[in-house]
């Protein structure tokens, strides 16, 4: 597989050598773990490797067996974090075909968050091919069951093996896959957040809006903190106590006259599913807005009931309506709307190709 060559970006074809697992899995062994799959647990027989240096920019595109990565000790991923990621899914519509969902975005993201942690920039084409690789080799692992997507994970990260504080001169990037079903157990019932108010996710200036993987050990321990008070979720606040988004999903607001109000700061990720559930809102009549909500407006709004739902959104849940908001003195019973279903049907039926895509989100892997 290649890329056509375009002298006005600059790009050079990469060819992908493949190298078939001999210990790939039996259709049986495939067939058995597509039937009730785990959100992570289960991957595909393959996976995508490109280097990068400095001095020979993109090169070796390859896809082999999935296995360990080798690492020298003193890799500066090791001691500086000097990582980015992505999530991404394929579905397998009704005819066969597999299709993704506004994979541009996802490149486009994926180099701002490399710009953020100073590391090489993946061209845009470089990014949808490597899905198309991996896909060319692994397609019968994408799932064909309701709810069900093969979770595509590309991720960056300095390699070079050096302890001087600085960029890296050698990252790899690499594809893995996971076959996925609904993320949160018995789909988009409404979950329950827990409020925190010890920990931060991000700082102003911070590395907030990139998808790096610092962000989310952040997380973990306020994340772990929501369990112990029986939540599903974490929700962090800004200095100012504006509301950031949850450890892993942006948050939207529906008020009362049909607006919905979504967080905004330079320290939120831009969440590709948000912006396309607000686009869908939008076609429909409703006003949309991007702005700093309080926590305090939060909680008014649906004692006085100015805000009449409110719901978490993201690539691996899609659409999870809150159901409760839970603080260290307070328990808030959240409204349950309809909206938060009504687009996320919509939304996965243009995924999985049971809608029109009036929008052109929609992009074929293997053909």
């Amino acid at each position: 597989m290649s890329l056509t060559y375009d002298p006005d970006a600059g790009l050079a074809p990469l060819e992908f050598s493949v190298t078939k697992n001999l210990a790939a899995k039996s259709d049986a062994e495939r067939d058995a773990l597509l039937a009730d799959p785990a959100f992570g647990e289960a991957f595909t027989d393959h996976m995508v490797d490109i280097c990068w240096s400095v001095r020979g920019g993109w090169h070796r595109p390859r896809v082999q067996p999935y296995g360990p990565l080798s690492l020298d000790p003193a890799a500066a991923v090791l001691h500086y974090g000097q990582e980015i990621f992505e999530g991404i899914k394929a579905y397998r519509h009704a005819d066969g075909s597999i299709h993704t969902f506004r994979p541009d975005q996802n490149a486009l993201r994926l180099q701002r968050s490399a710009r953020r942690l100073a590391l090489p920039e993946l061209p845009v084409e470089y990014f949808l091919e490597s899905l198309k690789a991996l896909i060319a080799v692994d397609g019968a692992w994408v799932p064909s069951g309701a709810d069900q997507s093969l979770y595509l994970r590309p991720f960056m990260f300095a390699k070079e093996a050096f302890l001087g504080v600085r960029p890296a001169n050698k990252v790899g990037y690499y594809v893995i896959a996971s076959p996925v079903g609904a993320y949160f157990k018995g789909g988009a019932k409404p979950v329950s957040i827990w409020l925190s108010e010890q920990y931060a996710r991000a700082g102003k200036g911070g590395t907030g809006a990139a998808k790096t993987g610092g962000n989310y050990a952040a997380s973990l321990l306020p994340q772990a903190e929501a369990y112990e008070q029986g939540c599903d979720q974490v929700v962090f606040l800004d200095p100012e106590r504006n509301v950031e988004e949850l450890g892993g999903m942006n948050v939207v607001f529906v008020y009362k006259d049909g607006t919905l109000v979504t967080p905004q700061s330079g320290s939120i990720l831009e969440g590709i599913t948000r912006d396309s559930i607000l686009q869908l809102a939008a076609a429909r009549g409703h006003k949309v807005e991007g702005r700093a909500v309080s926590i305090d407006e939060w909680r008014q709004g649906v004692a006085s009931g100015d805000i009449v739902e409110v719901f978490a959104c993201g690539t691996a849940a899609v659409i999870a309506p809150i159901g409760v908001l839970k603080g260290t003195d307070f328990i808030d019973e959240q409204p349950l709307g309809e909206l938060a279903l009504s687009l996320r049907e919509e939304l996965t039926d243009i995924q999985y190709g049971r809608r029109e895509d009036v929008h052109g989100w929609l992009q074929r892997l293997d053909a």
